[in-house]
């Protein structure tokens, strides 16, 4: 984790008097997120906008106008990333930006992703239209791929930024078409020349608001929640092998079934994280993809690829879910004459956010009467934005939690409160970065 860039001046962050009343315009932040689902939006009230498509090109190509008519400047990296910047009163820092996606899932909502960018740019309005210059520039960014729907893994551009992966790893990435997400950047004209990373492109902090994606604001009834960190995750590739047989000549002592054994591996995957102390814990696990093959209705499948996550507050936990699996994977596999292989490809740590930045989003939501305190169960462009910068996140509550469905949801007022909030939270830390400057 990195150290704080400015030097820690105390507990004083409260925003400056003459800010004490600015608010955000209710009327143009839905306004805007109803616009920027113009692109992609399906007949069920969601949103099918992967990244890259033609769908994600127009409202890229909306994000930089509506960025422009504020002032902003233009920066495209190579993996697509899009910095909105906005000139301060110090031009020699770099700026503080606030950062969320426009990529959807295949089936997704209106406000993953989507209302982090929205209320990011009501805060850019907000700024500008009350003729503030703030101290340091001000930039908004549209990460690309967050999903990883389209081009696997998921954070995948801002992980580049931070220096998880190679511009070369990003660009290789392929779709399920074949597609390298170099040549459909390309396709759509967002292939920039920019280097992607922090040392080239640099930031002096990152905020992100995001739907929280589970269900805890909605059942404490309130609207902001601040994010102290994001737990630890990996996923797997699990290959199952055993031996295509005919399903009407073949005994049932004789089988080597790829598919029995991957279903009873999913069974034991969930006993682990739903009883004892781990399930205390919070860990979780998941197999949400299956394939198997040859997918002949009277042919037994001999192989079997499945799709595993694993998440849980301390890495630790997550790190002893894997042994338990590998260990009952193994057990089931020599049980039914199949062989397992367990292939961990991505893995984020747990984190903790900058304590500034937290306290600047804590005093903002506090002076809306919120202050409930969460850790993020899901990964997040500001886990990778953290590896080099201070980093904090705030969470508007959904609807039942729902999340990665059409169904997903959040009030309008609630959406507002979040926008406000990260207003709040951004002039207080604009503010803070004055007054340590002033004391280099």
């Amino acid at each position: 984790m990195p150290s704080e860039i400015l030097p820690t001046v105390g507990p004083a962050l409260a925003t400056s008097k003459k800010y004490a009343q600015l608010s955000v315009d209710a009327n143009r932040t839905m306004t805007m997120l109803e616009d920027s689902c113009s692109w992609g939006n399906t007949p069920d009230g969601g949103m099918n906008r992967l990244a890259c498509n033609d769908d994600d090109k127009k409202v890229r190509e909306w994000f930089i106008s509506e960025t422009k008519k504020c002032g902003c400047s233009i920066k495209v990296d190579q993996m697509g990333n899009i910095f909105a910047i906005r000139p301060g009163q110090n031009n020699d820092l770099p700026p503080i930006a606030l950062g969320s996606h426009l990529d959807t899932q295949p089936t997704g909502g209106k406000y993953d992703g989507i209302l982090g960018i929205i209320s990011a740019l009501e805060v850019l309005q907000t700024i500008h239209a009350n003729n503030i210059t703030t101290y340091a520039p001000l930039a908004i960014i549209n990460w690309t791929n967050e999903e990883g729907a389209r081009f696997p893994p998921a954070m995948l551009c801002s992980g580049v930024y931070g220096g998880a992966f190679t511009t070369e790893y990003g660009h290789s990435r392929t779709d399920p078409d074949g597609k390298t997400l170099k040549e459909e950047l390309e396709r759509i004209g967002f292939l920039g020349n920019v280097p992607c990373s922090f040392d080239a492109n640099p930031i002096l902090a990152h905020f992100e608001l995001h739907i929280e994606q589970g269900p805890m604001l909605d059942a404490a009834e309130s609207p902001v929640g601040i994010v102290k960190g994001v737990q630890s995750i990996r996923w797997y590739h699990i290959d199952v092998v055993g031996r295509e047989a005919h399903t009407g000549t073949t005994p049932m002592d004789r089988r080597s079934d790829a598919l029995l054994g991957a279903a009873k591996m999913i069974v034991e995957t969930n006993k682990f994280v739903t009883t004892g102390e781990l399930a205390a814990r919070g860990a979780r696990a998941t197999i949400a993809v299956i394939n198997s093959g040859p997918q002949s209705i009277n042919t037994i499948a001999g192989k079997v690829r499945m799709g595993l996550d694993i998440r849980a507050p301390a890495d630790e936990d997550v790190a002893q879910v894997e042994e338990l699996c590998r260990q009952r994977f193994k057990e089931i596999a020599d049980e039914a004459g199949l062989t397992v292989d367990v292939d961990r490809f991505w893995t984020s740590p747990a984190l903790h956010f900058d304590q500034t930045m937290v306290n600047c989003v804590r005093e903002s939501a506090k002076s809306i009467g919120c202050g409930m305190e969460l850790v993020s169960g899901a990964g997040h462009d500001s886990v990778y934005t953290s590896y080099k910068v201070p980093t904090a996140m705030i969470f508007v509550r959904c609807q039942d939690g729902v999340s990665h469905h059409p169904a997903e949801y959040t009030r309008p007022q609630d959406c507002v409160a979040g926008a406000q909030t990260l207003l709040g939270a951004y002039l207080r830390y604009d503010d803070y970065t004055r007054r340590s400057s002033a004391k280099m």
